[in-house]
């Protein structure tokens, strides 16, 4: 969004920008983990089936619980502007699409029946966002007699309540994590400084030059969350990435090893490796 935000109160405008990076989180985590099992479905079968049983996890933990609590917590409100009632309903409707999308995910035989499911649910749910986050949360903000922050609240404790379910080898429940810190390997036929004698081409590649910046650290946490243990992914990025390995290293410690396969000045390659 732009940096003016029209806003009743700072509380408000703050609540703003917290809605609009969580729903950044949640598009790319979702955008990550689809492109894993897009990417597996031809390289590795075996790989597919868990990404595939970790993106309808990440769908029954996440993007569900978060559409009902906005139907609880947010939707009424929005509902009583008159400018918004149309919208709200159709917002609505898409909830139940995406819904059925989920179910046709997890009901589907294998991981290259789901692909096509898989990318429908991240276009829809891409094409909702942008609705809730440049008017229903807007709108919201600005009304003096309605409070985003409070909203937010509630929409906390919905979820805080909502039981969760974490797929095998979920990041927060891996074994492992306290091994010891970051290791950053430099292997490859150039000494880790181009991809010749690699073995990536049998490897899912992540290329996010092109991932819109505001969830591109968010993308690269759901692929990594997809990757499954003692396999690795090809991290393409337009700079060497050290935030990024930073953040990756504090959200799961030890879990994975970085070994650079190119080092610019086009792009950096890496190898993550989920020991």
């Amino acid at each position: 969004m732009s940096e003016l935000t029209l806003a009743s109160t700072p509380e408000d405008a703050t609540a703003l920008h917290t809605a609009e990076a969580h729903h950044a989180g949640l598009a790319g985590e979702l955008a990550g983990r689809v492109k894993m099992l897009l990417t597996a479905v031809d390289r590795d079968p075996g790989a597919a089936e868990k990404i595939h049983a970790g993106l309808v996890a990440f769908c029954d933990r996440s993007l569900l619980p978060h559409a009902a609590a906005e139907e609880a917590a947010l939707y009424p409100a929005a509902r009583r502007i008159p400018e918004a009632r149309l919208l709200v309903e159709s917002l609505i409707g898409e909830h139940r699409c995406l819904t059925t999308l989920v179910r046709a995910l997890r009901a589907a035989p294998g991981p290259a029946d789901a692909a096509a499911d898989a990318r429908a649910l991240q276009v829809l749910f891409e094409e909702h966002l942008a609705k809730e986050n440049g008017l229903v949360l807007p709108l919201l903000a600005m009304k003096p007699d309605v409070s985003l922050a409070q909203l937010l609240v509630t929409m906390h404790h919905l979820l805080a309540n909502e039981p969760t379910t974490d797929e095998p080898g979920d990041r927060h429940h891996e074994e492992g994590h306290d091994m010891d810190g970051p290791r950053t390997e430099e292997r490859g036929g150039c000494g880790g400084v181009c991809g010749c004698g690699g073995r990536d081409d049998d490897e899912p590649q992540l290329d996010v030059r092109d991932v819109p910046h505001a969830i591109r650290h968010a993308t690269v946490f759901g692929a990594l969350d997809a990757v499954p243990s003692g396999t690795a992914m090809v991290l393409v990025a337009p700079h060497d990435p050290l935030p990024l390995l930073a953040q990756i290293e504090e959200r799961s410690p030890g879990v994975f090893s970085v070994e650079y396969l190119e080092r610019g000045p086009a792009a950096w390659r890496l190898r993550l490796s989920h020991r």
